[in-house]
């Protein structure tokens, strides 16, 4: 059985990565982050000048249990290019320190701010 029909979370979820090149679920707002990892993965992306959608799971428990198991990964915050899951905090700050994660974005081609 299709798992979209069976958990409509996971076609909300597909839905926001078609739509999007690069989208952080995330608690809280990009503006104001509701947990410490996922206001360090606001900061390495707003520093790289990677454009991305913030996605607030704590608004809706459904998005928040969805998300984790449509990557079968337990934490959030999750970060995705064009529909690729790259990973969570810790991943995203050993890309960034290792210079890996803005070319990552660049080669799938995505054009950084600034």
């Amino acid at each position: 059985m299709d798992s979209d029909i069976a958990n409509p979370v996971h076609g909300q979820i597909q839905a926001e990565l078609d739509a999007n090149d690069v989208v952080l679920f995330m608690k809280g707002t990009p503006v104001f982050p509701q947990c410490g990892f996922s206001a360090m993965v606001v900061q390495i992306l707003n520093h790289l000048g990677i454009p991305f959608k913030g996605i607030d799971v704590l608004a809706d428990s459904g998005l928040r249990d969805g998300i984790k198991e449509f990557t079968n990964w337990p934490t959030i915050p999750q970060l995705y290019v064009k529909g690729e899951f790259v990973g969570g905090c810790d991943i995203v700050r050993e890309m960034y320190e290792h210079n890996e994660l803005k070319d990552h974005v660049t080669n799938k081609g995505i054009a950084l701010n600034g």
